[in-house]
């Protein structure tokens, strides 16, 4: 991916109205760097990669290796502005949480009417920063009923990779369907006594005893 040096004279803002996205390179061993992207190649690159496959930044004539470690959105348009670019060194080993990619149906869903309930969106791994995949395949037709579950530990990982998460989280369950409560009768208002009803019963009763005494 090309990217242009930015010059210190120049606003971030100038940049970003000319359709740029204003980035940072930076990293252990190498020089931090300001740095300016058209809008529509980088959305195409974090499409492709995200956050956990190598990018090649082009700057100046020179390839650099590099993950996208942070993005900041406009909060109005939700639309990038700026990305923060961490150099990494192709042979030595890098932490990343490499997505899920869901595929397959549950039984629980298809079958017992269930909810199926994603707990992790990735996985937190540890390898050679040139062995890093873009996702995790994740068959989700291992989850029968409401007692399965595919945990952390469940998850094959290739040759290499240590996993850095808790083997017994669990990934992906299924829920079962919620039961509807009976609703209790509704009572008309009409058939509801107001208190000036209720008591004139009463009083009726107290008058005919004080006829009776006379």
């Amino acid at each position: 991916m090309k990217v242009v040096v930015r010059d210190p004279a120049k606003k971030a803002k100038a940049y970003r109205d000319e359709g740029m996205v204003t980035a940072e390179y930076y990293g252990k061993g190498v020089k931090n760097m300001q740095l300016a992207i058209p809008y529509g190649e980088f959305r195409r690159a974090f499409k492709s990669a995200g956050k956990s496959t190598v990018i090649d930044l082009e700057i100046d004539g020179k390839k650099h290796h590099a993950l996208i470690h942070a993005v900041d959105y406009d909060p109005v348009y939700d639309t990038f502005i700026h990305v923060d670019f961490l150099h990494v060194d192709m042979n030595k080993e890098v932490d990343a949480k490499i997505p899920f990619e869901f595929i397959g149906t549950a039984p629980a869903v298809r079958d017992l009417h269930g909810t199926l309930m994603v707990a992790m969106e990735g996985l937190q791994i540890r390898c050679l920063a040139k062995d890093l995949v873009h996702s995790f395949v994740v068959d989700v037709s291992a989850i029968a009923d409401f007692s399965s579950a595919i945990r952390a530990g469940d998850i094959p990982l290739p040759e290499g990779y240590k996993l850095m998460a808790n083997p017994e989280d669990v990934v992906v369950t299924a829920a079962a369907p919620r039961e509807e409560k009976e609703e209790a009768p509704v009572v008309a208002a009409a058939d509801v006594p107001t208190t000036e009803q209720a008591a004139a019963p009463a009083a009726e009763g107290a008058e005919s005893k004080e006829a009776k005494k006379d």
